[in-house]
């Protein structure tokens, strides 16, 4: 954990996540340019570590910010925002004491090595979100979500879904099946052995078959895979210090081992009953998120992927981010993978997207089944890419081989870009960001005609406070 700098030369983006974040109650908001489509109804749910310091000492990772959520409203009448951090027991705890009490991903709590033999690790709730028809789960990597009220963001508390075991984590990319609703998802623990745990639940989020497969290996697992048969896991070649994080010796960033000599495991499931189909190899790389994946008719699954050529990396350059100034060079780009699901062999590996991007997001309709457009965060044209956030958000074409880009202008930045079906036409869609202007310090949000990336906005709205830049986020439609 790192005391807080005051002289720097940081860009822009820093200033969104200086301060902690500041909430605020269901409150109108203004249209600043463009009108609210009439077909857009529903509401846009993000997540993200919103509260990077504390009694002046700063996280030492941006995986270990607290979580905050915002909800953006769009209905007949207008929208509406509100913004609250998710009351998670640590949370409440380290608010009360103005100091922090936990380690989390990138350092540990404070106090003597012996206080820290195999202490709590602090819920972020900082990760994703995934909205249920009475409830909205902050989720988060290493343990249970937890439960907020739809419409207040008022914290529940911890939730199990009706069959997670104890100590036993629900990650933060679920998959939602579009035609049946069912949500599948993982958790990797840590025992005396290291577990893939597989949940499938129904469409009220209760755990409805889970399965537990013994791996050889721990390593950083993210996302996944949804196809119509299956899911897919790909194991980056890593390995982890345990010991060094039980005695409290090193954070748990920190204990995390690239070993590309291991090569990238792939693992195919059954979806139906959770079963191993097949595993298989391929070449070393890293990924955080895959945008998504089909079956073709003679069974060959394609799938598309950020790859990074390590984990040490994008690692030490998102540890950086969290100080406001980064010197790393990490390059994810956009690949598509084939593979046969019988022998869990890749077939063909293609970049599609050779400029630095992430968060790639496809429309919900087409989660599992064949799509032609992944839209992504993008870094601008001509900037420092060790030094520099996305400015741009991006919409590749499969069909045609092309990348439709909107450049939100010099020092704006946004978020994930979040598609949302029209209510009224299905062949129309939405791309939703949360825009932060370092020129003036405000945070807005922008709704963009999913076939017009490179026209303006159709709609602006202003926000009340500062959103810091976040993770992931979802849209729940009317």
């Amino acid at each position: 954990m790192q005391t807080i700098d005051k002289k720097s030369t940081k860009k822009a983006w820093a200033n969104a996540i200086a301060q902690p974040a500041t909430e605020f109650p269901l409150t109108q908001l203004p249209i600043l340019s463009g009108k609210i489509p009439e077909g857009l109804r529903g509401t846009l749910y993000r997540n993200g570590p919103a509260r990077l310091e504390r009694g002046n000492k700063r996280v030492g990772h941006w995986f270990d910010g607290d979580g905050a959520i915002l909800a953006v409203n769009f209905t007949d009448a207008g929208a509406t925002g509100v913004y609250r951090y998710v009351q998670t027991a640590e949370y409440q705890a380290e608010t009360q004491a103005d100091r922090y009490l936990y380690g989390v991903y990138g350092y540990n709590a404070p106090g003597p090595i012996w206080e820290n033999w195999n202490r709590q690790m602090k819920n972020s709730a900082n990760t994703s979100v995934l909205a249920l028809p009475d409830k909205l789960l902050a989720l988060w990597e290493a343990t249970h979500p937890y439960a907020l009220d739809l419409q207040t963001l008022e914290t529940q508390g911890l939730d199990d879904l009706g069959g997670l075991d104890k100590g036993i984590p629900y990650s933060a990319h679920y998959k939602r099946d579009p035609h049946t609703g069912e949500i599948f998802n993982f958790g990797v623990s840590i025992g005396l052995s290291v577990n893939l745990n597989l949940f499938k639940s129904d469409r009220t989020g209760k755990i409805i078959q889970k399965n537990a497969f013994k791996l050889d290996r721990y390593s950083i697992i993210h996302d996944f895979v949804l196809t119509q048969k299956y899911l897919v896991f790909f194991v980056p070649p890593m390995g982890f210090k345990i010991l060094s994080v039980l005695l409290g010796l090193s954070s748990f960033s920190e204990s995390l081992l690239w070993k590309p000599q291991l090569g990238t495991q792939i693992l195919i499931f059954d979806r139906e009953n959770l079963s191993l189909v097949s595993r298989g190899e391929t070449e070393p790389w890293f990924h955080w998120h895959f945008g998504n994946g089909y079956e073709e008719q003679d069974g060959t699954v394609i799938l598309d992927v950020v790859k990074y050529s390590d984990f040490d990396q994008t690692n030490e350059f998102l540890r950086e981010f969290a100080s406001g100034e980064t010197h790393t060079v990490a390059k994810g780009t956009l690949w598509q993978v084939r593979l046969n699901p019988q022998t869990g062999k890749v077939i063909g590996v293609q970049e599609v997207v050779n400029r630095k991007c992430e968060f790639p997001v496809v429309p919900q309709a087409q989660v599992g089944q064949p799509w032609h457009h992944t839209y992504i965060s993008l870094l601008q044209q001509g900037v420092d890419i060790d030094k520099e956030w996305f400015g741009a958000i991006a919409r590749f074409d499969y069909q045609t081989a092309t990348l439709t880009e909107a450049d939100l202008g010099t020092n704006r930045y946004g978020s994930e870009p979040i598609h949302a079906q029209d209510s009224q036409n299905p062949q129309q869609g939405w791309v939703v960001t949360v825009v932060y202007d370092g020129n003036t310090h405000h945070s807005e949000v922008w709704v963009f005609d999913g076939d017009r990336l490179n026209e303006e906005p159709v709609c602006k709205l202003g926000l009340p406070s500062v959103i810091p830049h976040g993770f992931h986020g979802t849209w729940k439609p009317a």
